[in-house]
């Protein structure tokens, strides 16, 4: 039987800092390396854990790309709901990441492009087309300042300023 708090407590280390070593997560976790590596093993195979990734400040490199926020409002498909529009537009490429939500609209996707015109073309062309689709609503990501609790940019120190009393 697996140990969900141990379970819980791993995967909130691994979230934070995948690079960490087995020794480093068992200390941390107050497991034996040994379980460690099963743990971990077994939570790949029950695909609770998909996969391994690095948050990279792209604006700091010498790549340029284009961010966008795409709202999309669907009519869902009998017997299927959303999930087999869902699955036509999580396909694409461009397609990082995609939520279904609540509200105004149905799905958020997020997409990169090298250019604003690449991401129209991507919306216009093969997004809107999708039968099911009711409309879109594009959103220009400008800068980043926070993403998966990692902040871009480090706040500057704050300078010592005396109190009087």
């Amino acid at each position: 039987m697996r140990n969900q708090k141990n379970e819980l407590k791993l995967l909130k280390c691994i979230e934070q800092d995948c690079t960490m070593s087995t020794a480093q997560l068992a200390a941390m976790c107050d497991m034996t390396e040994e379980e460690v590596k099963s743990e971990i093993e077994q939570l790949e195979n029950d695909h609770v854990i998909l996969g391994y990734k690095a948050i990279i400040n792209w604006d700091d490199t010498i790549d340029e790309t284009v961010t966008a926020l795409i709202e999309v409002s669907v009519t869902p498909q009998r017997d299927k709901g959303f999930d087999r529009i869902a699955e036509r537009i999580y396909q694409y490429e461009e397609v990082e990441s995609m939520y279904l939500t609540s509200g105004g609209f149905d799905f958020t996707v997020l997409i990169s492009g090298r250019t604003l015109r690449e991401v129209a073309m991507f919306v216009a062309e093969r997004l809107s087309p999708i039968e099911g689709v009711i409309s879109t609503t594009t959103h220009f990501i400008l800068k980043k300042y926070k993403e998966k609790h990692t902040i871009f940019k480090p706040q500057e120190e704050q300078k010592e300023r005396p109190i009087f009393v």
